[in-house]
């Protein structure tokens, strides 16, 4: 596949050739994200092409992967009805097969995963390495051991149980734990001193185009299927990447010119009482307040959707969060477990089939806008489902458990032997290959 896309850099506005690996501009002198600009200005769904791929006119990838799933998105009758909405769209990520939904790995995570892993550069001799709260490392793991990607995963110690799989992993990947009392932002930070050691490269998180645009997808299946822009986004936010990710789909679609030109409300939600982008977001605030490193591990043990508790979130570079939630005149909310439980209950009762915390989360904070008053029941809305039908997988496809190839206490290990240690993987990765 030939590149048919270039990057601009939001504060330089430079343009730069994607060399698979470039996350920032060169030139940038402060925090700004890049951005893919497509050769295609009109979107043709290519369902021919293997999963998320059938949207690759607006994918930054250079060679598409053996992928089944991709966002499925249908009209709720039941759930819209009992909430008294008439244009309501659900947009599912996750393993039901009955509704088309084919991601075995039960997330939206598969999405940017797939992305990420066909812009990846080929036979470079780097590996990869993705921080995780869960559900990323589960889809990266799959896809990177599937497609011969040598990968390390970090993730921190009480989230080592959200990385099972379907099949088994193979020698080129690699699960790295952020051992003890470990939160996901320790599992960055130690993501961030392996890749310091040579032969290691940083995946990137919201950074990377590639998974930005990957997550997009959902809003591309949505505008697809519906023909238009929704009016109204709803999804549940750690590090806000896929918020983005809807924002930048949206201006793309907005120069299709086929889908109309609405600019859709952001509906973002956290899990409290883990909250700092609803706290920045009342204040209004472009800087979101640092977390002391205790306090902010107590507060994710009480959240029941641990991957959205993300202490330092993309909310303030240039094209970031705050950015997208102002040009969108979007908001967010605050949902405690009490009411995202209540509302799996309700997914599973109306529409039949188990949905994740964090899409709990989300559809939690629509339940209480309906209840304030603050949807009109003929918008079009969009909820965005980011992960469900584990289930479904526990029956039909039976995941085992993985282990841990090295728990590290990222506080305590000396530079010097995590440089060692590190520089021994990387040589054992190179050589399964």
């Amino acid at each position: 596949m030939n590149q048919h896309h270039k990057v601009r850099c939001l504060e330089t506005d430079r343009i730069y050739t994607d060399d698979g690996l470039i996350l920032s501009g060169p030139d940038s002198t402060r925090p700004a994200f890049i951005r893919a600009e497509y050769d295609s200005r009109q979107l043709t769904v290519r369902t021919e092409e293997p999963g998320i791929f059938r949207f690759s006119d607006w994918l930054p990838v250079h060679r598409t992967l053996p992928a089944q799933g991709y966002p499925v998105t249908w009209h709720s009758d039941r759930l819209g009805k009992h909430l008294g909405l008439e244009r309501l769209y659900l947009t599912f990520s996750g393993y039901w097969p009955e509704k088309g939904a084919a991601m075995t790995t039960g997330t939206f995570k598969e999405c940017e995963a797939y992305a990420v892993c066909a812009r990846y550069p080929e036979n470079c001799g780097k590996v990869l390495v993705v921080a995780s709260a869960g559900n990323t490392a589960r889809a990266f793991l799959k896809v990177a051991s599937e497609n011969r990607i040598p990968l390390v995963a970090v993730v921190p110690q009480m989230c080592l149980h959200e990385l099972w799989q379907v099949k088994p992993l193979q020698p080129w990947v690699r699960i790295v734990v952020s051992g003890g009392d470990s939160d996901y932002f320790d599992a960055i930070s130690l993501a961030d001193r392996i890749c310091q050691v040579d032969g290691y490269q940083a995946e990137g998180g919201a950074k990377n185009i590639a998974r930005r645009d990957g997550m997009g997808t959902t809003v591309l299946s949505a505008a697809t299927t519906i023909g238009s822009i929704p009016d109204c986004y709803y999804q549940a936010i750690g590090s806000g990447t896929g918020a983005i990710a809807a924002y930048e789909a949206n201006l793309r679609l907005i120069g299709d010119g086929r889908y109309g030109n609405r600019i859709m409300s952001l509906r973002l939600s956290q899990n409290k009482p883990f909250v700092p982008i609803y706290t920045a977001w009342q204040k209004q605030s472009r800087d979101i307040t640092p977390i002391p490193t205790d306090e902010a591990r107590d507060l994710s043990k009480k959240i029941k959707a641990k991957v959205l508790a993300n202490r330092k979130p993309p909310y303030g570079p240039i094209g970031g969060l705050y950015d997208a939630l102002q040009a969108t005149g979007g908001h967010v909310m605050a949902i405690d477990n009490e009411a995202l439980t209540a509302a799996q209950e309700l997914f599973a009762e109306l529409e039949g089939c188990d949905i994740c915390p964090e899409a709990g989360v989300a559809l939690a904070s629509l339940i209480q806008e309906v209840e304030n008053g603050q949807v009109d029941p003929g918008a079009l809305i969009m909820l965005n489902i980011t992960g469900g039908g584990l289930a479904n997988i526990q029956k039909e496809l039976e995941p085992k458990p993985v282990a841990a190839d090295l728990v590290l206490e990222p506080e305590t290990e000396p530079a010097r032997d995590i440089g060692q240690l590190f520089a021994d993987l990387h040589t054992n990765i190179l050589r399964s290959l």
